[in-house]
């Protein structure tokens, strides 16, 4: 488990009107903004030696103390759940993860997630940089998107990771089956994404959302759908999900975004999707202690190639 430890850090530049809290945020994007607010009011936050506010504009030369406390143990139970690693070092290990499993526990799923899974796997050496003794969980996948998923041990890790998918230096690559033939061999998707104005559990194209940037390149056209390769360049909540059901073209068995394209492609094909057919295929970062790069590929599963060879069929 992680000890407590301190850092210290000069602020480069003044920031007039910006809050000290989105500031950390930025600096610290493994860490929730609820987190770091929790500890400027226990006051392990000094700015030159005294009490940080919350409120505070940072100032260019003031002098930064930052106090980690030793992660509260976790109330998640380990359970010995298999998993498929695709490497593994002191710093983290790189999963690919199985269609219909959670990444965290949440209510309706308390247990049997990937949590669980690496709470036992990793056997107490664990990343607690955001204040709970848990994996260090540096990016998601939907439960029923399948792939490549990084998981930071040490804090120094999870740090220097999550700094790259802040910045969007890492490359990642998924595989999908869509709705509809595509008429476009390849595509670039540029639309802001936010919360749904009226259904909150979904996600939708804002005018006022993030950036938000999606590639593709067609790999085969089927019956009544088109297998893509995609391109993802940022790392928006249902980001792929949204983008293609924007462009008309939703991720086949989506039941959140896809329901009546998915409907008409059972009806067209006899087909049916088992999942979202969404796979993270391709994870490429830099290593967070010695830079090295490294690139991990995880092959389709076996109900999209399934899929892939059913779809073949009816358009044969």
């Amino acid at each position: 488990m992680s000890a407590a430890r301190s850092e210290t850090f000069t602020i480069e530049r003044s920031l007039s009107g910006e809050r000290l809290d989105k500031f950390l945020a930025t600096r610290y994007p493994a860490v929730s903004r609820a987190t770091l607010q929790r500890l400027i009011e226990e006051e392990h936050i000094l700015i030159g030696g005294c009490p940080a506010k919350p409120t505070h504009s940072p100032r260019a030369g003031e002098v930064v103390s930052v106090h980690w406390p030793e992660p509260r143990s976790s109330e998640v139970k380990a359970q010995e759940i298999p998993l498929t690693v695709l490497y593994e070092d002191n710093e983290l290990l790189v999963v690919n993860k199985p269609p219909a499993m959670v990444v965290h526990p949440s209510a309706g799923h308390e247990d049997s997630t990937l949590v669980n899974a690496l709470l036992h796997h990793c056997a107490g050496k664990l990343s607690g940089i955001a204040g709970v003794a848990r994996p260090g969980i540096v990016h998601r996948l939907d439960e029923d998107t399948s792939g490549c998923l990084v998981v930071a041990k040490s804090d120094t890790a999870h740090l220097a990771l999550s700094k790259q998918f802040a910045q969007r230096s890492t490359r990642k690559i998924y595989h999908a089956i869509v709705c509809g033939e595509m008429a476009n061999d390849t595509g670039s998707i540029r639309a802001p994404l936010a919360r749904h104005p009226h259904k909150r559990k979904l996600m939708a194209v804002v005018d006022t959302g993030r950036d938000s940037w999606t590639t593709f390149e067609v790999k085969e056209r089927l019956h009544g759908a088109t297998h893509v390769e995609i391109g993802l360049h940022t790392g928006r909540t249902h980001q792929i999900r949204v983008h293609f059901q924007y462009i008309g073209h939703p991720v086949a068995g989506d039941e959140l975004y896809a329901a009546k394209p998915t409907k008409h492609l059972i009806e067209l094909t006899g087909y049916t999707p088992p999942r979202q057919l969404l796979h993270a295929r391709l994870l490429a970062f830099e290593h967070p202690t010695t830079g090295e790069a490294l690139e991990f590929e995880a092959p389709l599963p076996a109900d999209l190639r399934e899929a892939l060879r059913a779809l073949r069929r009816t358009r044969a």
